[in-house]
């Protein structure tokens, strides 16, 4: 017992000195860092993050942070970029560099030729006295007071300070760009969020000749073929315009049932439910599953602007889909 003790007693002084190192960054959102954010909205092109190691790491995460929330972002390896990679760069991009010591070897020789592009350099490194701080365009101080690590040499409150500060200038811009949950999605589409927001009814609905559907004047008996045959557990009652009257469920079965009603003599029209819940084809899939749920039915018909039905849209679909 005194070992497991000991454990959680040595992760929640990790967790104690990560989180006094992430409250200390507050004090430096500064008009540094809102010029920071500046030099990021005016980039006519992408924003290059270059990091080594951990820092790397991390960089790559900021990087994805920025283009999933509305700035066009990618990582850039220093050793690649020594290597050819600085091709990737142009001169309408700007450059985030993150380096905790602001020393490192293949960041600084990269210095000469981001130079020469003439482009804002914002360095994010925990000295600022550096050499790559005072190239800089701007510095962002992310220094630590302590890492995590009891030897003082993995890197862990510094990288933690490094991605939180990235993520301060990624949600800043997210902001001031007015970049919405719509927007999200887009970047998105295959995410619950995308889904929600952009799966509409025609994407997955039943139509043609899945349509379970028979004309007001049949029996209760080709109903009930129909819905067995097209198996949605449900079939559209129509006119002779093909206009939308009623809808034939099974609970209406268990009603008709329960009345007696004889499936070789009743006609249809005398057991559905009339004016059933109907939805546009162009509206979202998660309106769909609001209205099932709201009204606690498991299948919308969808109609045209002339009350034709032009597909159905079931439960099972929406939860296939992944709208949930």
């Amino acid at each position: 017992m005194q070992d497991l003790d000991k454990i959680c007693e040595l992760g929640r002084a990790v967790v104690e000195t990560e989180a006094l190192a992430i409250a200390a960054l507050a004090t430096r959102i500064d008009h540094t860092f809102a010029r920071a954010c500046q030099y990021l909205l005016a980039c006519e092109g992408r924003i290059i993050v270059i990091g080594m190691g951990k820092s790397g790491h991390i960089g790559k995460k900021i990087a994805a942070t920025f283009a999933s929330t509305g700035s066009p972002a990618f990582f850039v390896h220093p050793g690649e970029a020594n290597h050819g990679d600085m091709g990737m760069i142009t001169k309408k991009d700007t450059v985030l560099t993150l380096s905790n010591s602001g020393e490192t070897d293949e960041i600084l020789s990269l210095l000469p030729f981001l130079k020469r592009l003439d482009i804002p350099l914002i360095a994010m490194t925990g000295n600022p006295l550096s050499t790559l701080a005072q190239a800089a365009t701007l510095h962002l101080d992310v220094s630590v007071s302590q890492e995590a690590c009891p030897l003082g040499l993995a890197p862990t409150s510094s990288t933690t300070a490094a991605l939180v500060m990235g993520d301060a200038l990624a949600i800043s811009l997210l902001q001031r760009r007015g970049f919405t949950a719509e927007d999200f999605a887009l970047s998105h589409p295959s995410g619950r969020l995308g889904r929600r927001l952009l799966l509409r009814v025609n994407d997955i609905m039943h139509m043609g000749n899945l349509i379970p559907k028979v004309d007001q004047e049949a029996l209760l008996k080709t109903a009930l073929v129909e819905m067995t045959h097209k198996k949605l557990g449900m079939t559209t009652i129509v006119n002779q315009d093909n206009q939308l009257i009623g809808i034939f469920t099974d609970g209406d079965i268990r009603r008709a049932f329960d009345n007696q009603a004889d499936i070789h003599k009743t006609p249809i029209s005398h057991v559905m439910t009339k004016n059933p819940k109907v939805i546009r084809p162009e509206m979202l899939a998660a309106e769909a599953l609001n209205i099932m749920e709201s009204h606690k039915i498991t299948a919308l018909i969808v109609v045209n602007n002339e009350q034709q039905p032009v597909g159905v849209i079931h439960m099972h679909d929406i939860l296939r889909a992944g709208v949930m």
